[in-house]
């Protein structure tokens, strides 16, 4: 029998209707209290469901970029770490150097140029070069000495009765000249009026010729100067420099030391990597913000090996023979000291604004995440308010519809 051939009263069919409406509604509550949802598929409600879909999916890549991020915090973090140790590594081949400018000259005696005897015969004075005494005139009075250095560099001295630019008339003079050219000598007079030019201390190993022409340094010397003039100096008497064996084997035991160090610059810029990016030797590191990939920071490495500092491994007798090879390389470890210190604050602003976009990024995955609950979540006080008062329906329904079947129920005790 089909159902349409059962017949129901007007007031049990209404009953009933109440009662499947109840149950439905009872129904939906209980699935939001059970999946905590309000919203759990598009037939729920369309728009709310596809924009929290939407919202959520965003989310999710941009939750993805994060450990990419992450890791690019690692990266510059182990660059950073690697720069530190330079640093010290760099420190320490500056102690090596100022010790080295703590030990004796290294030679025993220096270089020196003694021009020609005035043709008086008669010295002057170490405060007056230009006269012998009694008003007479010595021969280097008018006489000119030209001193040729590195890089081109000539400069002329000319022996007079006042002191001006390029003129002076005392040793004293000729010394603050030669101090203010920048020219590694010291002058001293000769009691037969002769003028002899020594290399200072810290160009200890100089080399010095007499030939009109500048000579770069030869090995196992750190600088030369050419020394030439008038008839007073245009031969003369050179004397070479003469090596402390003693001194230049501490010396050279120093170079040594210095080159393990270069060695470990090497090593620490090479194992400064995180993930195989190695910003320390020249890799570079791209970062994607957002999940579109127009929001993105690219980070440029550097090399940063003795090379790319400016440094190199030095050779016993050549370096650290004297001051002026030991100021030399101190000079570039100084700039291998500020090379570090910039790069370490680029780095440090970089990995400032990585740190921010990470923040950033992790409080806007909240904030869509949130804003897609809102949009879904189900309140679970109200419908645990829900579920009890439908609850109370259901059964009030039942007992209606039970009522509404009483006159039925009469009939069928008439019928017994």
């Amino acid at each position: 029998m089909s159902l349409s051939t059962v017949t129901l009263s007007a007031a049990v069919r209404q009953n009933l209707l109440s009662l499947q409406g109840t149950a439905d509604l009872l129904a939906t509550t209980q699935s939001r209290l059970a999946t905590g949802k309000k919203v759990n598929s598009a037939l729920d409600n369309p728009t709310n469901f596809f924009t929290a879909a939407g919202l959520d999916s965003r989310a999710s890549d941009i939750s993805n970029l994060l450990d990419s991020i992450g890791n690019g915090v690692q990266v510059l973090q182990a660059a950073n770490t690697g720069i530190t140790s330079l640093s010290k590594l760099v420190d320490t081949a500056k102690s090596i150097a100022n010790q080295v400018l703590q030990q004796p000259s290294g030679y025993s005696a220096k270089a020196t140029f003694t021009g020609n005897a005035p043709a008086t015969g008669a010295a002057g004075t170490a405060t007056d070069l230009v006269n012998i005494g009694s008003g007479t005139a010595n021969a280097l009075k008018g006489q000119t000495v030209v001193f040729k250095t590195a890089g081109g560099a000539s400069n002329t001295l000319t022996i007079t009765d006042v002191i001006g630019a390029n003129s002076a008339n005392s040793i004293t003079a000729v010394n603050s000249w030669l101090s203010s050219k920048g020219i590694q000598l010291t002058a001293s007079l000769n009691t037969n009026g002769s003028l002899t030019f020594t290399s200072s201390n810290d160009a200890a190993s100089q080399t010095i010729t007499n030939t009109g022409t500048y000579a770069a340094p030869g090995a196992g010397s750190s600088s030369s100067v050419d020394i030439s003039g008038g008839a007073a100096f245009t031969t003369g008497t050179v004397v070479a420099a003469v090596a402390d064996p003693v001194s230049q084997a501490t010396r050279s035991s120093l170079v040594t030391q210095y080159n393990q160090i270069i060695q470990q610059i090497t090593t620490t810029a090479q194992d400064s990597s995180f993930n195989g990016i190695n910003l320390l030797n020249g890799d570079s590191l791209k970062l994607v913000f957002d999940e579109t990939g127009k929001s993105t920071s690219t980070i440029t490495g550097v090399t940063f090996n003795p090379a790319g500092l400016g440094l190199g491994s030095l050779t016993a007798g050549t370096d650290f023979i004297d001051n002026t090879a030991t100021n030399t390389v101190l000079t570039a470890l100084n700039t291998a000291s500020t090379t570090l210190r910039s790069q370490a604050s680029a780095f440090g602003a970089n990995l400032s604004i990585v740190q921010i976009r990470q923040d950033f990024n992790k409080s806007l995955i909240n904030v869509l995440q949130t804003g897609s609950s809102a949009l879904t979540l189900a309140d679970s006080n109200e419908e645990a308010a829900n579920s009890q008062a439908l609850s109370t329906r259901q059964s009030i329904a039942t007992s209606a519809l039970s009522l509404a079947n009483q006159s039925q129920q009469s009939v069928l005790q008439l019928l017994r």
